[in-house]
């Protein structure tokens, strides 16, 4: 049986999980959730208690969540690392290292400006509040991921990995809440220019906004939310 990952619109974070699956290049399903809606409904919990994506269903129909512990699944399966580095290696040292930063100070930056947005009912001194320290929090990260990442084309080296598909799924955020121009972190900016060039990354965002296109063939097709919870659900 194909994993199928469940990734959520809009502007999910799952968005690169679904490059990574293109450039590792096995055959995989995908089912699209609408998080603003369907994943908010109580069924939902029966892939996700927490109402979040990325989930995973394995090829042995269990339910893995939470993006790291999905990046690892692929990584452990990516027998040809063709988006990942030998374990024992140092670049897999380094490819961790910026994953868990990425995943962690870097994603939380946006927190408060999700919290401001989605505020029901809304509460403009608090929604002002949030902005400003979030604007000042994700300034903060993108320096120091900055700082963090060497002179390569990739994160870690000469091509994709998993680093930088979970780095370009949050990476848009930064232009959706007009933060800062991006040219103000020059290496970040190239980084992202590369990646959003990727033809992974161009059908994933395809994809994403509900549209078709033709990708490397290794997904072999979408499965509706309804079906996943009722086969594989808890």
């Amino acid at each position: 049986m194909e994993p199928t990952l469940i990734y959520g619109f809009p502007l999910g974070s799952s968005m690169g999980l679904v490059a990574a699956l293109e450039w590792l290049g096995k055959p995989y399903r995908l089912c699209r959730v609408d998080m603003l809606g369907e994943m908010r409904e109580l069924s939902y919990a029966r892939i996700n208690a927490r109402h979040e994506t990325p989930a995973l269903v394995d090829d042995q129909g269990r339910i893995l969540t939470e993006t790291m512990a999905v990046a690892s699944w692929l990584e452990a399966r990516d027998a040809d690392r063709r988006i990942s580095f030998d374990l024992l290696s140092h670049q897999a040292d380094r490819m961790h290292q910026i994953m868990a930063y990425v995943n962690t100070g870097f994603t939380a930056a946006f927190s408060p400006l999700w919290a401001a947005l989605e505020m029901e009912p809304p509460n403009p001194t608090l929604q002002s509040t949030l902005r400003e320290w979030g604007r000042d929090r994700i300034i903060e990260r993108h320096d120091k991921l900055e700082d963090m990442i060497e002179e390569t084309p990739f994160l870690v080296g000469d091509k994709p990995t998993l680093a930088d598909a979970v780095f370009i799924g949050v990476a848009r955020w930064l232009d959706f809440h007009a933060i800062a121009d991006r040219s103000r972190w020059p290496k970040l900016a190239a980084l992202r220019e590369r990646l959003e060039a990727d033809p992974a990354v161009i059908y994933a965002t395809t994809l994403e906004n509900g549209e078709s296109r033709q990708g490397t063939g290794s997904c072999i097709g979408h499965v509706p939310l309804a079906e996943v919870i009722s086969r594989f659900g808890k």
